[in-house]
């Protein structure tokens, strides 16, 4: 099984995974519901979003974000 299904910690705060998950818009980190909505906040992620967006419709389901991998 793929490692993003079965770590236990956030990859950017180090906090539990029991409550949720997701992929961060910025590379590969796993990143738990907090750290999403931090980096919602932040200041590049309007253009994160945009460049996933891109990438989904060219059919790159894998994008690794606009930093790339971790």
């Amino acid at each position: 099984m793929d490692k993003f299904f079965t770590q236990k910690t956030c990859d950017r705060c180090g906090s539990s995974l029991a409550d949720g998950r997701t992929m961060s818009m910025f590379n590969t980190d796993c990143i738990c519901i907090i750290c999403c909505e931090k980096e919602q906040h932040g200041k590049d992620y309007d253009k994160a979003l945009k460049a996933d967006h891109e990438q989904i419709r060219k059919g790159n389901y894998n994008f690794e974000g606009i930093r790339g991998g971790k």
